[in-house]
């Protein structure tokens, strides 16, 4: 039975921890939600395709997809050559003999067997051992365990007196328990993923691993095998070249080390700070450094040395090095490209190649761009603008005969326009008119056809005959008139002044767009 199929993306990750961050494959696997038989395939399909990391410059879901799928890949586990278990078990007696060494020489045998993990896995089996128990055994820089206290530190506003929660954001090393604690306004995924760019900062590294708790913020749906990461969560890892393992559901030994760190930061920090009344988070934060730089050079009680001391001799020379910038955090988000070739975001519409209407990609924003992916390959990046209504567009997206091209013209939406009148296209022409590019304005013609299904074509012109005389070329101004009934009521002056719109020097008109 054929592997199941998964999403490039996890396949792109799977790779890049592999390659780039040199994790196991088992350690990949649970970083990207994979599972493992699952990840071990795609990797094999990769290395038979002659795919590494980086992939090829260009390279998108699709040809990334057809590359896997068309190689051979090596015959499933049950097809592959046994070991004799009995002669391993008496080569273990041996000394000096490990289980490494016996795996390499079953390799040199029979290319095609086991690797390695699966060689010991089986080799367990058949010796009896029923369940393998993990041990917390932390090397150093390896992993950092993150976190909430279940208590909260109030905030008062000065202003309005009115006080909110502060939530204290702890993070434990592995191997020298050195700790870092900062306070929040909240536990969502802004503060969230800013409090690991300062625990980077305070590190002055990035460890290998991360290991949060299945908080909502990291973790989008918490499963014991295949917990599905927040998409932002995993952007800003894969900035800092670190992988996300949460801790399994019910699993309280993969996260004995921070709830111990939590249970310390509760009892040396916040207790410490219960009599204080704090005004901004700032304020809170600095006791709270200062009570968190005594915490770490505290001596320990039946080991030598402090937590500084020990984070300074194991885990600071083995992190990795800060990346020349923080992350920026950005969100994600799903949007279908309209008509006009562009996609919302937040009331205002950025131009995609015009190739992309009507279908779906994903939009990553931060607070300075505004970037469009379509099978993971970025196909538009736009400075964010905060002008609601407004449109950003680039010449380049827009096709050199629109006619040929898009479905839908300036031309059609005035022939169709012209179905409930002549002042309904005129109206829809001048709204194009006035507009850089007339495609920016299909949104809006399109509104305004549509408010004939709801009040009738005959309500529809009048509406529009009203709006031309006012010179009100929107969609909010005819469904205002439609809503009120004005466009029952007689227009003042009619004749003359309807003339007057309709030879204006500035409006070509319906007759222009056929």
């Amino acid at each position: 039975m054929p592997r199941p199929r998964i999403a490039m993306r996890k396949i792109r990750e799977l790779l890049r921890l592999t390659a780039e961050q040199g994790l196991s494959r088992r350690r990949a696997a649970e970083a990207t939600g994979v599972p493992y038989t699952t990840a071990a395939d795609c990797l094999a399909r990769a290395r038979a395709a002659g795919l590494g990391w980086p992939l090829p410059e260009g390279m998108d879901d699709r040809e990334l997809e057809a590359q896997l799928y068309r190689v051979a890949v090596p015959p499933p586990v049950s097809q592959r050559p046994e070991p004799d278990w009995a002669e391993t078990h008496r080569e273990l007696r041996r000394k000096g003999t490990t289980l490494q060494l016996l795996w390499m020489e079953y390799k040199a045998r029979h290319p095609q067997g086991w690797q390695y993990t699966q060689f010991v896995h089986h080799y367990r089996q058949w010796a009896g051992r029923l369940e393998v128990v993990m041990r917390q055994e932390h090397r150093a820089g390896e992993k950092v365990f993150l976190d909430f206290a279940g208590p909260t530190v109030p905030i008062t506003d000065p202003l309005t007196g009115t006080v909110s929660d502060g939530q204290l954001f702890v993070g434990v090393m592995g191997a020298s328990s050195y700790t870092y604690a900062e306070l929040l306004a909240s536990q969502a995924l802004p503060h969230w993923i800013g409090a690991h760019v300062n625990l980077f900062e305070f590190l002055g590294g990035v460890p290998e691993i991360l290991v949060p708790d299945n908080l909502r913020s990291g973790v989008s749906q918490a499963h014991r095998y295949e917990p599905e990461l927040n998409r932002t969560y995993q952007e800003m890892a894969a900035h800092y070249g670190c992988a996300i393992i949460p801790a399994r559901s019910h699993k309280p030994r993969d996260k004995a080390k921070v709830e111990v760190g939590v249970q310390v930061a509760e009892r040396w920090i916040l207790a410490s700070l219960r009599h204080q009344v704090f005004f901004s988070l700032a304020e809170a934060n600095q006791l709270i450094r200062e009570r968190l730089e005594w915490l770490n050079r505290r001596p320990f009680q039946k080991l030598e040395g402090s937590r500084l001391s020990l984070f300074q001799e194991l885990d600071r020379p083995a992190l990795r090095p800060l990346p020349d910038r923080p992350y920026e955090f950005a969100t994600w988000r799903l949007a279908t490209v309209n008509i006009d070739y562009h996609v919302e975001v937040e009331r205002h519409y950025y131009s995609v190649p015009y190739q992309l209407a009507r279908q779906r990609c994903e939009v990553r924003v931060t607070a300075r761009v505004v970037e469009v992916y379509f099978r993971g390959r970025r196909v538009a990046s736009h400075l964010r603008s905060g002008g609601r209504g407004g449109h950003t567009t680039l010449a380049e997206h827009m096709p050199e005969a629109h006619r040929r091209h898009l479905e839908w013209t300036p031309g059609r939406i005035v022939r169709w326009a012209e179905s409930a009148g002549p002042k309904t296209a005129e109206l829809v022409a001048g709204v194009m008119e006035q507009r850089p590019h007339p495609e920016q304005g299909f949104r809006t013609c399109l509104g305004i056809m549509r408010l004939g299904r709801r009040y009738g074509d005959q309500r529809l012109e009048a509406a529009c005959g009203r709006a031309l005389m006012i010179r009100s070329f929107s969609y909010r101004s005819v469904e205002s008139i439609l809503r009120q009934g004005l466009d029952r009521q007689p227009l003042p002056g009619a004749d003359g002044e309807m003339r007057a719109v309709e030879n204006h020097e500035f409006v070509r008109g319906a007759a222009y767009y056929q």
